[in-house]
């Protein structure tokens, strides 16, 4: 069987099965963004054999996801022959949507997830997935940041390639124009900011900036809100209760 395996590596287990035949490698891969989205970069380390490979590359407005699977990609289109790969990420993103089948059933739909809702990263995970069924890959979670050296190696990388020469991610699609749902049904949100002076993302710490949705409520009842404050760095929305009114 040359689909990915289906499991996550425990552990206390460090190698693959013997006896397949193919070569083995082990890879590590990390990716990230600064900020999300924003300028991104990838890190790969390599061992095929007694070789030891490094690879990274960074691109101008990209997210942090997209890092994280284009570095296992980089990493797996890196060998030359059908192999047996232990892949180490510290992106549960990445891992759960190979291993509980998620990024299959998405392309299965037409990259349309199970709430209806259009799947991201299409691009990537049709390479992904033609990966996974030419080699078999196995997927061992790594808790970033804990100390494992060559995981701490592909953060080096992949940060270095964010300050160096950056290409276009041609793949990258910004997020949709954002909505709302309230009494009146959905409400579309606008496009334009102005910046407010001193405020920072509570999650992310980005620069919060005000903007004013395109529309009011169709119906009076209810409430609505004249102004709401999204992050310009991981794009996260916050609905103020100064900025709520209601309908008389």
């Amino acid at each position: 069987d040359d689909r990915a395996s289906e499991q996550i590596m425990p552990d206390s287990q460090t190698q693959l099965p013997l006896g397949t035949g193919r070569p083995s490698a082990t890879i590590y891969t990390d990716g990230g963004c600064e900020p999300n989205p924003g300028r991104g970069g990838y890190g790969v380390v390599l061992f095929l054999g007694e070789e030891r490979r490094e690879l990274s590359g960074g691109y101008l407005r990209t997210t942090n996801n997209r890092m994280e699977i284009l570095a296992a990609i980089k990493g797996l289109e890196a060998l030359a022959e059908r192999s047996d790969v232990l892949l180490h990420s510290d992106s549960q993103y990445l891992i759960n949507a190979i291993t509980k089948g998620w990024a299959r059933k998405w392309r299965a739909n037409g990259w349309v997830k199970g709430d209806k809702e259009k799947a991201r990263n299409p691009d990537l995970w049709t390479r992904m997935l033609e990966l996974c069924e030419r080699h078999r890959v196995t997927f061992k979670w790594v808790k970033g940041h804990a100390g494992n050296e060559e995981n701490e190696r592909c953060d080096v990388l992949a940060t270095a390639a964010m300050q160096g020469e950056l290409v276009e991610d041609k793949g990258y699609v910004p997020a949709a124009p954002a909505t709302m749902k309230g009494p009146q049904g959905q409400l579309s949100l606008g496009q334009q900011g102005t910046p407010v002076k001193g405020a920072r993302c509570k999650v992310c710490g980005g620069p919060i900036e005000r903007r004013t949705p395109k529309r009011k409520p169709p119906k009076p009842g209810g409430y609505y809100y004249e102004y709401y404050h999204r992050c310009t760095a991981c794009e996260r929305m916050f609905m103020p209760d100064e900025a709520k009114r209601y309908w008389k």
